[in-house]
């Protein structure tokens, strides 16, 4: 292990301490403001934990956190946007599908989401499956493309917030520059049926307080995975 590897490992014991430390009364703040203040608290969770997932990956890839050009910043600042985005994801699909489901049985309205709003049972299950598939199915392909070409534009421009600020050339790299190979059969074949489908159904059955942020560390282990699947040099 590294230096870096220290302080990282260092960094994560201090973000996550207070979790565990009912004194501090960091996890009823938590708690507050994650209701009060979704789409903000969204943004940080996303930011924070998805580029940490992605700095993970260059670890295993390249045995660096960091490098220049990585853009780290411009990267917290798309995946807090992105975070944002995936909580109104969350929130329409949560709604939708339980309303869908009671249309397609022939059940009352309100049936479906009721058992969804219950504890836990083999029907609550299934209908956190099925609103798993949905916003995996309808929403993921769209955001993990347009989180490609944010990848693409970062590092064409160098990692800089200026750069990220720059218009997208979106054509361009739509058409030239995304791997078309690695995203259909690798990111949308493999990632999506294999790890989102299972792992966001368990996200569906926690409480509504943590399920934006099991979704969030879940870019923690998907960069990994990733990372793994495409190689490592070190």
């Amino acid at each position: 292990m590294k230096k870096q590897d220290f302080l990282i490992i260092l960094c994560v014991v201090v973000v996550l301490a207070p979790f565990f430390i009912p004194a501090t009364g960091f996890f009823a703040w938590f708690e507050a403001s994650t209701k009060a203040h979704p789409f903000i608290m969204a943004f940080f969770k996303f930011a924070i934990l998805a580029t940490f997932g992605e700095m993970w990956a260059l670890r295993i890839r390249k045995g660096v956190w960091n490098e220049k050009g990585f853009g780290m910043v411009p990267r917290m600042m798309v995946w807090g946007f992105l975070g944002m985005c995936i909580t109104m994801a969350m929130m329409i699909f949560k709604s939708g599908v339980p309303t869908f489901l009671d249309a397609v049985a022939g059940a009352e309205r309100g049936t479906m989401a009721t058992i969804f709003s219950g504890d836990l049972s083999w029907g609550k299950l299934g209908i956190a499956f099925a609103v798993s598939v949905a916003m995996n199915t309808i929403f993921a392909p769209v955001m993990m493309t347009f989180h490609k070409c944010t990848d693409i534009h970062i590092i064409d421009n160098g990692g800089t917030i200026a750069g990220l600020l720059r218009p997208m050339k979106m054509r361009e790299i739509i058409s030239t520059k995304v791997n078309w190979d690695v995203q259909w059969n690798l990111v949308f074949k493999k990632t999506i049926p294999l790890f989102w489908f299972p792992a966001h159904t368990i996200t569906f059955i926690l409480p509504a307080t943590f399920q934006v942020l099991f979704a969030a560390a879940l870019g923690v282990a998907l960069g990994l995975i990733l990372a793994l699947a495409g190689g490592s040099k070190k």
